[in-house]
């Protein structure tokens, strides 16, 4: 047992809202980690159901589980109490209908102290408990990244991945010295957007291992296409990002910084797009056609560090949202195929060939 008189290597944070079929598989997951100097913050966000009360049993087994109690304000204040109330070195993150590998936490924090990292990143696997169990890995860190010291501006690849803020490690004094904290918008989505783009973005020192970290359920999964006060949920969390862009300042990292972030911000908003009900997409498009617009309008990103494929849609978008809908309308249930051929009818050859490649290459 861990000397509970010292500060931890580690506070995991677990945001908890309505959640008790699956909340006792991930505690477990938690306190069965090989890293056993932790402490477990799980943050109740007014949930309804049993999942208050289990929280409260598993902390009174191992003292290393702490319960905060609030009424529901959101995932965004929830992971920002969870923050305030942490003491560990290092900040983790588990879902809580997800689970840990075992290893996990041990996994990314030897990298981080064999590094020197402000950031660690790891692997999941995707999850199926229903109708058979399945488990799909899923690379998002390449072999060519691990082992070393990586700035990522330098290597921004990571910054059109998945955010999957759950398979890293961050240093708490780094994302306390870099204001590196979460949204609070009642009710939202995405809101690990802003988080995990920022914490790259200052990170220049991050690190990436190839192991596993988490088993990522995807059978309870819920779309939030068909709310309408869901739809431009993301628009606020780059609207978040772009704000703490500009308290950079006007120095090389922040003029680096905004054609990654406005590139990134493409994919996640064509992302959204295509999981919207098709009464919001329209509003959604003349949304994206001012905010990309008044960036290339102040030279924040050029249509030029687009890819080909993107950089067509983005045109056609410029143009007239209302074109693109209406002359477009199957795009977003058109599927790779599909959408083959719509980059062939508007960019010709080489842009289908682009993304041909692109998708070989498994970079989409």
């Amino acid at each position: 047992m861990p000397n509970r008189n010292s500060q931890p290597i580690v506070s995991l944070l677990i945001p908890v809202y309505n959640v008790e079929k699956y909340l006792a598989e991930c505690l477990d997951s938690a306190l069965a980690q090989t890293l056993s100097d932790i402490e477990i913050i799980c943050i109740d966000d007014g949930s309804t159901d049993a999942s208050g009360a289990m929280l409260d049993e598993y902390a009174k087994k191992d003292p290393r589980v702490k319960v905060i109690h609030k009424q529901n304000s959101g995932y965004g204040a929830s992971m920002n109490r969870g923050l305030d109330a942490a003491t560990g070195e290092f900040i983790g993150i588990l879902e809580s209908d997800d689970t840990m590998l075992s290893n996990g936490l041990e996994v990314l924090f030897n990298a981080a102290k064999k590094h020197g990292a402000n950031v660690v990143k790891g692997n999941f696997n995707f999850y199926w408990s229903a109708p058979n169990e399945k488990i799909e890995p899923f690379p998002l860190v390449l072999k060519e990244e691990c082992g070393r010291l990586v700035d990522v501006i330098e290597e921004p690849r990571i910054f059109h991945q998945k955010p999957s803020i759950w398979s890293g490690l961050y240093n708490r004094e780094f994302l306390v010295q870099n204001g590196i904290r979460f949204l609070e918008t009642p009710g939202a989505s995405y809101q690990d957007t802003s988080f995990a783009f920022k914490a790259f973005a200052a990170a220049k020192k991050a690190a990436f291992v190839q192991d596993a970290i988490i088993n990522y359920r995807q059978d309870n999964e819920s779309s939030s296409v068909n709310n309408r006060g869901k739809v431009f949920c993301v628009c606020e969390e780059y609207a978040e990002i772009e704000r703490w862009l500009s308290e950079l300042g006007e120095g090389d990292r922040a003029r680096l910084l905004f054609p990654v972030e406005q590139t990134a911000k493409y994919d996640s908003y064509m992302w959204n797009y295509v999981r919207l009900a098709p009464e919001f997409r329209l509003d959604f498009l003349q949304c994206m056609q001012k905010e990309f617009q008044a960036a290339l309008d102040v030279g924040q990103v050029a249509l030029s560090d687009f890819q080909p494929w993107k950089r067509v849609n983005l045109k056609l978008i410029l143009e007239s949202p209302e074109k693109f809908e209406h002359e477009n309308a199957t795009y977003a249930d058109a599927g790779a195929a599909g959408r083959a051929m719509h980059y062939l009818k508007h960019g010709g050859p080489s842009t289908l060939f682009a993304y041909a490649r692109a998708r070989m290459n498994h970079e989409l």
